[in-house]
């Protein structure tokens, strides 16, 4: 279930385009300036299964290769699928992760622009089968629920393919159980933490939380032209996602296994010494996990 009017929105903007808009915190705590300068996700294929995308969206506009609207057909714009996308590849007045990368969209949840978004098992697996079709390097799991054996099996699937899938840990809290996909051993969980690099209160803990990733109060773009501040372990994915795109562009024969290691052995550690179930293995560095797929020089008299 997504929810845009609960935790993961905090604040929405006007109805019209903002021309000034605040700073986002997330470009200097990633140092994204010095991530770009070795990769911007160029070609790679992201796929979100999601509420629907305003592709539209100044933002998003050009970044959506391929769409499938495995609800009714009409692929309505939703606020959760649009923020998602933003933080991948925002290309306007945002800075996204990966803003070169090429969005596979399967919207699988309904929900009008104001309401929640649901979607059954049906739905996901339909999605999931179709962008593993369209050869997506990375998916984009920013929903959360009870455990689904066919969803895991489908997973499982992917993950032999080669598909790197990333997945929010959940907004369940500190007493929640394993919330699924993110708890599922074939994704990489992600939690969310605030411009200090404190975990957002609401993020489920456990052991197989991967790593963190700015996901509280981050700013992002929502249909019709509008912006707004968001916070939830989902945006915190997607942040993810758009990692895998840069690290894909260096290094395409990444395999799941590898990107969770890098991802990994790069991030900044918080909390308790090494992995904890509150950060994981820490919040993710790009910079310093290109440096672990970047060519090494070798200099020879």
């Amino acid at each position: 279930e997504l929810r845009p009017g609960a935790a993961e929105t905090a604040a929405r903007g006007g109805a019209a385009v903002r021309r000034v808009l605040p700073p986002q915190y997330v470009v200097d705590k990633l140092r994204l300036a010095e991530a770009r300068k070795f990769a911007l996700g160029r070609g790679i294929r992201v796929a979100l299964i999601d509420s629907g995308v305003d592709m539209e969206h100044p933002e998003i506009s050009g970044s959506v290769l391929a769409y499938l609207d495995a609800v009714d057909g009409l692929a309505t714009p939703h606020a959760h699928g649009t923020s998602m996308a933003t933080a991948i590849v925002a290309h306007g007045e945002l800075q996204g992760i990966a803003p070169g990368a090429r969005l596979i969209v399967a919207r699988a949840f309904g929900g009008t622009q104001t309401t929640s978004a649901n979607g059954k098992s049906f739905q996901i697996l339909t999605a999931l089968d179709w962008v593993v079709q369209q050869r997506a390097k990375v998916v984009n799991l920013s929903f959360a629920g009870p455990q689904d054996r066919l969803l895991s099996k489908a997973l499982a699937g992917a993950k032999e393919r080669g598909v790197i899938a990333v997945a929010a840990a959940g907004n369940g809290g500190i007493r929640s159980a394993p919330l699924y996909p993110g708890a599922d051993p074939s994704v990489i969980a992600v939690t969310a933490t605030d411009a200090d690099d404190r975990v957002f209160a609401d993020a489920n803990r456990g052991g197989y939380i991967t790593v963190a990733a700015p996901g509280v109060d981050v700013l992002t773009a929502e249909p019709a032209g509008r912006y707004a501040f968001t916070s939830g372990t989902s945006i915190a994915a997607a942040h993810v996602s758009g990692l895998v795109a840069l690290l894909l562009e260096k290094q395409p024969e990444l395999d799941p296994e590898s990107a969770r290691r890098i991802l990994a052995e790069s991030a900044a550690d918080l909390g308790s010494k090494g992995r904890d179930p509150v950060f994981g293995a820490g919040r993710i560095d790009p910079a310093a996990a290109l440096a672990r797929v970047l060519p090494v020089a070798t200099a020879r008299p």
